[in-house]
């Protein structure tokens, strides 16, 4: 797919929005309402208006540091009753005015779309999207939040097979290491794993000093997530 633009964060951004907008449409109105075990106050259908309803917001100049539960709240009441098909076509039309957003002002938005389609995918049980440069650039800046959040705890290390990412330091100096592929790595990171599961990821250390860090977005789930 031709992105437009030269940026691999921003063609990340292009190529998991048109993964979502094809996994959505493919679902259909009634599969979308499905609840989301990872935002289980939203169905798949509330978790989509937030994912068009932040591009809006980004573009409007409306987001505020935290993006607080107000805020994220408002996104989903605002889009209340709107068919799948609406979602799509707001989405779509905000994409071009959000590529050159983010060319100029970098592209937090990444980070939603990744770590949200996953989300989407679990509760709709379609697997995908497990792979490529969106992958890679949010799970490193995830575990920057992460370094930041557990600042004074021995390093973490995350191994994905091919590299190991390390809170501080140099690979060799991982006092924790979890092993997974990318995107399970970013799911223990982002909140999306149990305390439990990230314990089973563990080859090296006690990685418990670290779980509070990993709650960043949220209190870890107490049960399994299903898919992703």
């Amino acid at each position: 797919m031709t992105t437009g633009t030269t940026d691999p964060a921003v063609a990340a951004w292009r190529e998991a929005h048109e993964r979502v907008c094809a996994l959505v449409l493919a679902s259909g109105d009634e599969r979308m309402e499905v609840r989301v075990p990872a935002t289980p106050a939203w169905s798949a259908r509330d978790l989509l208006s937030h994912m068009v309803g932040l591009g809006a917001d980004v573009l409007d100049g409306n987001e505020p540091d935290d993006h607080g539960e107000e805020w994220t709240a408002a996104q989903v009441e605002a889009r209340r009753g709107r068919d799948v098909g609406t979602l799509v076509d707001e989405w779509r039309s905000l994409a071009p005015d959000l590529v050159q957003w983010m060319t100029a002002h970098g592209t937090r938005p990444l980070g939603d779309v990744v770590i949200h389609e996953q989300d989407l995918r679990g509760a709709l049980g379609e697997p995908g999207g497990r792979s490529g440069a969106g992958v890679e650039i949010v799970l490193d800046r995830m575990l920057g939040r992460v370094a930041q959040a557990g600042d004074g705890l021995p390093p973490l290390g995350l191994d994905d097979g091919t590299r190991v990412r390390v809170t501080s330091g140099r690979p060799e100096d991982a006092a924790v290491l979890l092993r997974a592929d990318t995107v399970d790595l970013l799911r223990a990171v982002t909140a999306r794993r149990t305390a439990d599961e990230v314990r089973a990821l563990v080859v090296q250390g006690d990685v418990t000093p670290w779980l509070p860090a990993l709650a960043g977005l949220g209190p870890l789930p107490e049960q399994p997530l299903p898919g992703g």
